[in-house]
């Protein structure tokens, strides 16, 4: 648990572990694959915007995350535990570990 938090405790950390899986070799816009852009906050997520055809690329579309209104901290740590479990984990064990809803515990 010590290491998923050092990498992921945060909504930055974690919006910066999204950020390099996406465009390791930094943004490009999915419409034009211009490289130039700007970063704009819509609500809680961050947006990036094509300097050059002002397209709008949210850090989660196009990912499992993409209709979630959970934090990011809060849907990365089941996936760790996941990973980290030989057997896998319940849904019923997720929704007492994080206090999730069943409905959302199942979801995820």
């Amino acid at each position: 648990m010590p290491e998923f938090l050092n990498g992921y405790g945060t909504e930055a950390q974690c919006e910066q572990a999204l950020v390099a899986a996406c465009w390791p070799n930094g943004f490009r816009c999915p419409h034009c694959a211009h490289a130039s852009h700007y970063a704009v906050r819509d609500g809680a997520r961050k947006v990036f915007q094509c300097n050059s055809c002002l397209h709008q690329a949210s850090l989660i579309s196009g990912t499992v995350f993409q209709a979630t209104q959970l934090p990011l901290t809060i849907f990365l740590l089941p996936i760790y535990l996941i990973s980290q479990t030989k057997t896998g984990l319940s849904t019923l064990a997720l929704n007492r570990q994080l206090g999730l809803s069943y409905p959302t515990a199942w979801l995820i």
